[in-house]
């Protein structure tokens, strides 16, 4: 079972800004290329995916290089992630307390229903897991792990982020989105409206075979101390988490380990809002 694309980093989506440093944002492109399914690129693949020309992609790449967070492959002319970059990530992910406070509990609820449980922060116009747990045996999952990316629009993860969202900086990433989108975009934002619309009223969203074919998952959001957004998932096979399984199982025991993590972080979970009559 493939997952669908990430979203390609492109240098025509940032803005022209006088606060920002220009060769830092291509090198950043430069590094976000790279993904699980695309773990080995060369110069012109970088170039192409980025926008950015190809001599300019030559002398990037040879400066992440030269700082360990690009490594060369043993196929000619082509290049990865290197050390720096997990040294990095290392230091971010030891910084989350909601990791360790997550943990237990994701992981019991992984057991004890058979589904993945994952929690994730927004990075760009995706979700990154921060947190995977999955039970010992599984019939099918989406096998994503910690550090994987889930788009925005069509993943119950990135749809209780965008509920969680104040109106006006939601408003603000889907007119990011829809621009970086194309034509594509309407073939997706029906299906988000409506989840982010039933988040904000139920206080947690599904996607339904619209990340990955055959699996189903429901979020909920979550608000740490300082007001970063996550969303915390649970899911798995379509045919054995049915859509009722998961709005009737899944979504309510969701809800109470959220409120258990933002009782351990000082954050808080999302009121939902019903309709006004």
């Amino acid at each position: 079972m493939s997952a669908e694309k990430n979203d390609t980093p492109s240098i025509a989506g940032t803005a022209d800004r006088s606060d920002t440093v220009s060769a830092l944002e291509r090198g950043i492109l430069v590094l976000r290329c790279f993904s699980e399914d695309l773990p080995v690129l060369g110069h012109a693949e970088v170039a192409r995916m980025t926008g950015i020309p190809r001599p300019t992609v030559n002398r990037l790449v040879a400066t992440l290089l030269s700082m360990g967070m690009l490594k060369t492959s043993p196929t000619a002319d082509r290049f990865m992630l290197g050390p720096g970059v997990v040294s990095l990530a290392r230091v971010f992910l030891g910084s989350l307390d909601v990791r360790a406070a997550a943990r237990p509990s994701m992981q019991a609820l992984a057991e004890e229903v058979g589904a993945s449980v994952y929690l994730a922060v927004r990075d760009g116009m995706e979700m990154v897991l921060i947190e995977a747990c999955r039970p010992r045996s599984s019939m099918l999952s989406a096998r994503l792990d910690v550090g994987s990316r889930a788009p925005i629009p069509n993943s119950a993860l990135g749809r209780a982020y965008l509920s969680a969202m104040p109106e006006a900086q939601r408003a603000q990433l889907l007119d990011s989105m829809r621009l970086m989108r194309g034509t594509e975009w309407d073939s997706v934002a029906s299906g988000m409206t409506r989840a982010v619309d039933e988040a904000k009223r139920l206080g947690y969203c599904l996607s339904l075979g619209e990340f990955h074919r055959e699996i189903n998952s429901v979020s909920v959001p979550l608000i740490g101390p300082g007001d970063e957004i996550m969303a915390l998932n649970g899911g798995g096979a379509a045919f054995v988490f049915s859509e009722e399984r998961l709005r009737t199982e899944l979504a309510p025991r969701l809800h109470d380990i959220a409120l258990t993590i933002a009782r351990d972080i000082g954050g808080h979970v999302p009121v939902p809002k019903p309709p006004s009559r």
